[in-house]
Formats: structure tokens, C-alpha cells, sequence
């Protein structure tokens, strides 16, 4: 399983006990994650069976514990995907010698991570997803790093520039059976930056939008992104409704740093706050999901197909996870920064991103 992780047969016989991958482009990863799941829970491989932890909420002990059950003969494969998102300075750091992050493995932990690797369970795959650049001295690296290639796979991820990027935008519209002109891809890329998970969203829905059509055009991505503070506007609430902080506040920043005042992602963000305050009041009037929805977002439409029918879901699922009370009280919340930023010195930009982490972090 060597190359790429995109772009290669996943078979059975080719998967390892252990994974780490690490960096700061985690999509080839969590792909390969899905990939793998696809086929092992193909009927011929006795199904499957993934849990997800995240340290140090769920302590590694736990986790090699459940790693350890030995599997029956027939039993379905079982994949352990720890993901682990670091915060401050150890988000930063790499090769410094300082005390153990809340992450990284126990020196008891450690001792038994080496002895479940002497014979790993049969059929358990332990997968780590490390969000950015991890230090090369922490005990989960070299763990990994020392044990043998038939055992486990280390790779970092890194964000993907120029040709390669270009060439990437090529197969993934190619492996869904289209064609893209380079003027198109230009466009993308000119809308989306070099970010795979929201490259990988606008080229599904491209996909869809275009229908029989054989080639993505310029046109196409122009009329679906109605303009680019459009696209940026809508892909906020995008990542809102999903409450994908990284990529909020990713997004957040591009605005400022482009220009946009204060009052214009605060006027976006109120406007989604109170898009969830119709929905729940029409919810309570007994109203039909797909007529809240189109008053909602009405350049959403079922010719995207599924792609509709998921958005409507997800948006419905975040507006069922808040109570009123909940949401008229991030909207007071904003009226308050909005209040706080026309009336003192107090940067707009941190207060704004205070706000997106809240809703984010809100009941997840």
C-alpha cells in the first residue's frame, strides 16, 4: 500500500494493523479511512464494525484494551480511529523535549502499546488521524516509528500547491466520470483555495449540478457560486451547520484578510442564527421540512439530488440539537458583540471568531 493514499484498490489482504497520519491536510486520510470501511464491510469480508475515540477524553488505556479483544475466526473486522486535534504551543512545537501532551501515551500505556504489537489482534485495525505537525519526540511517534513496515504505515500529509493540486482537482473530477477545462479549475481553485475537503464538496455538488453534461465549465462554477461573496457567505454556513470549527474560522479570517468589514460576517452570522429561529418556529407550526427549507435556502433545490436531501438533513439535525432558549441567546450574543464593536475599541475579528467557537463547541 505503498504511493498515494488516493487513487489505489484498497483490498483486504493489504491492510496493516497500525496507521498514524499526520499534518496539516488530513482529507487523503480520512478518504482512505472511508475507503477502507467500504471494503470491509463488503459482504465478502464479514462485515465491520469502526469506533471512533478521541484522547485524552478517552484514555489510550481504553483503547488498546478494546484492541486487544481478540476477534472470533468470523467475526466482522473492527477499525479503531483515534483522532487527535492538539491546541496551543503542542499544536507548534515538533522537536522540543517537554513534558508529555494530555494526547500522548502513559509510560504504562506505552509499555502496553508495545507488547499489543508483539502479535496485534487479527483483524483490528488502530488508525490515528494527528492534526497538524506532531513532535518527533512525543511517545505516540515513536511508537509508531519504530515499529516494522509490515506492521504499521507513517505518513505526513502536507497541503497540496500548485501543479499538484491542479492535477489532484483533475482525477477526483475524472474518477466521478467528468472532465474539467483548466479554466475551470483555475476558478475553483480561485474560490476554494487549496483546502481537499472543500475542493472535494464543490466538485461532488459541480458533479450533480451539471447532470448529463460531460465537461465542468468556468460558467458552471460561476452560476452555481453565484459570485464569490455569495460562495464565501454560503460556505460559512456550510461549516456552521457542520460545526467544522478549523474550517469556519479558516474562512473567517480569508474574509478579513480580503477586506470584508466587521459588520458584514456579523450581519452572515446573525442571519444564520435567525435562519435557525424560523426553522424551529415553523418546525413548531407543524410545517412541512421541504417548504421551511426552500424559505430558507432557496437556491438549494432538489435538481441537486442528493446533495439536497443531505444539506436539508444536516441543517434540520443542528436546528433539532438546539433548544429556542439556546438560540436566542447566541443571537443576543451577537447583538451584544455587535454593540461592543460600535461602541468601543474592541477588535472585531476575535470577537467574531469567540462567537464561531461557542456555536461550534455548543452541545457537540
Amino acid at each position: 500500500m505503498g504511493g498515494s493514499l488516493l487513487g489505489r484498490e484498497i483490498r483486504e489482504s493489504d491492510v496493516l494493523p497500525a496507521y498514524l497520519f499526520y499534518g496539516e491536510e488530513l482529507f487523503p486520510a480520512e478518504q482512505f479511512v472511508r475507503d477502507l470501511e467500504r471494503t470491509l464491510a463488503a459482504p465478502e469480508a464479514q462485515g465491520l464494525c469502526v469506533e471512533k475515540f478521541a484522547p485524552p477524553e478517552t484514555p489510550w488505556r481504553d483503547i488498546l484494551d478494546l484492541a486487544r479483544t481478540v476477534a472470533f475466526f468470523f467475526s466482522p473486522w473492527r477499525l479503531l480511529v483515534v483522532e487527535i486535534a492538539p491546541q496551543g504551543r503542542e499544536a507548534k512545537d515538533d522537536d522540543e523535549d517537554e513534558a508529555p501532551s494530555s494526547w500522548d501515551l502513559s509510560p504504562a500505556e506505552q509499555q502496553a502499546f508495545k507488547d499489543y504489537f508483539e502479535s496485534p489482534a487479527p483483524k483490528t485495525g488502530l488508525i490515528v488521524l494527528y492534526r497538524g505537525k506532531i513532535r518527533k519526540t512525543s511517545r505516540l511517534y515513536k511508537l509508531f516509528a519504530g515499529l516494522p513496515k509490515s506492521a504499521a504505515r507513517v505518513e505526513e500529509l502536507k497541503p497540496l500547491k500548485t501543479e499538484r493540486l491542479f492535477a489532484w482537482v483533475d482525477e477526483a473530477v475524472t474518477a466521478l466520470g467528468k472532465r474539467v477545462s483548466s479554466e475551470a479549475i483555475d476558478r475553483l481553485l480561485e474560490l476554494t483555495g487549496n483546502s481537499l475537503q472543500m475542493l472535494n464538496s464543490e466538485i461532488q455538488k459541480l458533479v450533480t449540478f451539471i447532470g448529463d453534461k460531460k465537461m465542468i465549465e468556468v460558467g458552471d462554477i460561476n452560476f452555481l457560486s453565484a459570485g464569490v461573496r455569495e460562495f464565501e457567505t454560503w460556505d460559512l454556513a456550510n461549516c456552521l451547520e457542520k460545526r467544522d470549527l478549523d474550517q469556519a474560522l479558516t474562512i473567517t479570517n480569508k474574509r478579513f484578510q480580503e477586506g470584508d468589514r466587521p459588520e458584514q460576517v456579523l450581519y452572515n452570522l446573525a442571519v444564520f442564527c435567525r435562519d435557525l429561529l424560523a426553522a424551529k418556529a415553523g418546525l413548531a407550526e407543524k410545517r412541512d421540512r421541504k417548504e421551511i427549507f426552500k424559505d430558507i435556502r432557496p437556491g438549494i433545490t432538489e435538481k441537486f439530488g442528493a446533495w439536497y436531501w443531505d444539506r436539508q438533513k444536516a441543517f434540520f439535525d443542528l436546528v433539532e440539537s438546539f433548544s429556542q432558549k439556546e438560540i436566542v441567546r447566541l443571537v443576543t450574543g451577537l447583538e451584544q458583540a455587535d454593540l461592543k464593536i460600535k461602541t468601543s475599541d474592541t477588535q472585531a475579528q476575535p470577537l467574531l471568531e469567540s462567537f464561531i467557537f461557542e456555536f461550534c463547541r455548543a452541545r457537540k
